[in-house]
Formats: C-alpha cells, sequence, structure tokens
C-alpha cells in the first residue's frame, strides 16, 4: 500500500482532539524526545521514519522498535495517532492535517481549494502546538490545465494566508515536492525552483519545502548541490532508494552518507525522515537506513 492509498483508507478517519495531558505530550516531543535522546544518539541530524510503509506493524509496536533502533521521532501520522508514539517516548515529526482521499492532488495551486485547505490547516496547526508536533504537510496539487505562473501565484497568495497563524503557533507547513515521472503524474510541485520560488514570495518562517530527495533525484538529479542552494527554503526531508523507493544502500543509485552529510552542512536542524517501502526484513532495513544517515 502506496501513501496515495494509505490516505484513501483513512479518509473516515476523525481528527481526534482531546485536550487531557496535551502539555504532557509537547513536554515528551519538545524535551525528552527532541533535546537529550536526539544529542545522546546523533547530535547532527534528527532522523525519522513515515510509519505507512511500515504499517503491517502496530503503530505502538513499531514506535517502540524505531526508538529503540535510534530514531527519534514517526513521520506522516494522523492526529488520532499523535498520542500514539508520544507514549512511545518519540515526537510525531510530520502531522497530516486532513484524511482526504485526494490530499496529493488537490493543493494550493487552485485557488478554489484554498477555502478548504486553509480551514484543514487552520483546525490542525493549533492542535499541532499543543501535542508537541512541529510540522504539518501541505501539497502544491496536480496541474489540471493550469500553468506553471498561475499555479506559482495561486500557492504563494494561499500559503501566504496561513503563515500568521502558523508563526503564531510556531508549527511549520511544510508543501511537500513530488516527482510527476514515475509516481504522481501531472503533479505541478516536481521541480526544487518551482517549489522555492513559492517559498520565496511567502517569505515565512514557518512555510517551507519538503525536500524528498527521492522524487527529486528522479526528477532532477543533483541532489547535494540543490540542497546547498536551498537550503533556506527546506523545512524537512524524505528519503528513498532510487530507483524503486526500497532500501538507501548500495542497492540504489544514490550515495546517503555523502547526501546527509551535505544536509548537515547546511546547518539543518530539523528532521530528515526514512520513507522507503523495505524489500528485505522491515527493521533490519530500517536500522540500516538510520547508521548510513547517522553522520
Amino acid at each position: 500500500m502506496n501513501r496515495r492509498e494509505l490516505l484513501a483508507a483513512s479518509a473516515g478517519a476523525l481528527l481526534l482532539r482531546t485536550t487531557g495531558g496535551q502539555s504532557d505530550r509537547r513536554t515528551v516531543g519538545q524535551t525528552s524526545v527532541l533535546g537529550p535522546q536526539s544529542s545522546a544518539l546523533n547530535p547532527h541530524l534528527k532522523q525519522s521514519v513515515s510509519y505507512w510503509p511500515f504499517e503491517r506493524m502496530p503503530l505502538a509496536e513499531f514506535a517502540r522498535a524505531a526508538r529503540n533502533i535510534g530514531l527519534v521521532a514517526i513521520d506522516l501520522l494522523q492526529p488520532e495517532q499523535w498520542p500514539v508514539v508520544a507514549d512511545a517516548g518519540l515526537a510525531c515529526s510530520m502531522g497530516y492535517p486532513t484524511a482526504r482521499r485526494d490530499f496529493i492532488a488537490t493543493g494550493f495551486n487552485d485557488p478554489a481549494n484554498h477555502a478548504m485547505l486553509l480551514r484543514e490547516l487552520e483546525a490542525a496547526i493549533p492542535l499541532a502546538a499543543s501535542s508537541g508536533v512541529p510540522n504539518v504537510i501541505a501539497m502544491f496539487g496536480n496541474r489540471r490545465g493550469r500553468s506553471v505562473e498561475v499555479g506559482a501565484v495561486a500557492c504563494i497568495e494561499g500559503l501566504s494566508r496561513i503563515k500568521a497563524l502558523a508563526e503564531q503557533e510556531r508549527v511549520t507547513v511544510c508543501v511537500e515536492l513530488l516527482n510527476s515521472r514515475v509516481d504522481h503524474a501531472d503533479y505541478m510541485g516536481d521541480r526544487t525552483t518551482f517549489g522555492a520560488r513559492v517559498i520565496r514570495a511567502v517569505d515565512s518562517p514557518r512555510v517551507k519545502l519538503l525536500y524528498d530527495i527521492y522524487h527529486m533525484q528522479i526528477m532532477e538529479g543533483d541532489v547535494i548541490r540543490t540542497i546547498r542552494d536551498h537550503a533556506k527554503e527546506i523545512g524537512h526531508y524524505h528519503t528513498g532508494g532510487v530507483p524503486g523507493r526500497h532500501e538507501i544502500d548500495d542497492t540504489q543509485e544514490l550515495n546517503y552518507r555523502a547526501v546527509c552529510k551535505a544536509i548537515v552542512g547546511t546547518g539543518f536542524t530539523g528532521y530528515l525522515a526514512h520513507e522507503f517501502e523495505p524489500a528485505r526484513e522491515p527493521l533490519t532495513s530500517l536500522r540500516q537506513a538510520y547508521e548510513i544517515c547517522r553522520v
């Protein structure tokens, strides 16, 4: 099951908005996980992992296993899942604002979507802040016949309307770059230059790019140079082996150790989240990925 299928399967899930224990979860997310534990295990790069490729394992069990490996967070979770990883002593490094089935295709590049997208984020951002979740994800959306120029203007306008709340709550909205060649046909945000243009124009420390290394290697390559050139616009990273989106070891074409050294060299203090689909024993592959990126 890929990420799009997972979103579709969970489209009926209700947002859980409990207030009990929120201050405790925030302490877990920001102090014991992001502070001393992260520093002790890897002083340079905070590593996380997306749950959807490992979803055959119950989330609570997977979170404990991830913590034992050395990871400090779980990525791409719905709000009702955030307390589960907090109970395991981990943070949620990237939260979804909704379980809507067309989440990837319906993005900020169409002004007709803005009211719905802003409503979702306006509900999710304060909840993320109170739960110790530092980032929420957003999408540029599919082209659907729109030009890049029209789409960029719409994205700038829509994202500019959420930045004040994001800054107030200290939660970063991360807009993802995806490939349109293999996995997400017609997606508009398929080039770093497009995404960086939007982020620069929005001009907020709380609206950034989610730079997915797998996707951008497929679309444009030159990953290390791009990371260095656009460090100011990037707020989060995803990994995945190319081709195939499997393990990030020497079975694929990227040198992830060198990529991670470049990320560290930019002064990046956010998360790098593994988002590969394991072709072998999942936890063995995840442990290997952690060690590769522990630079």
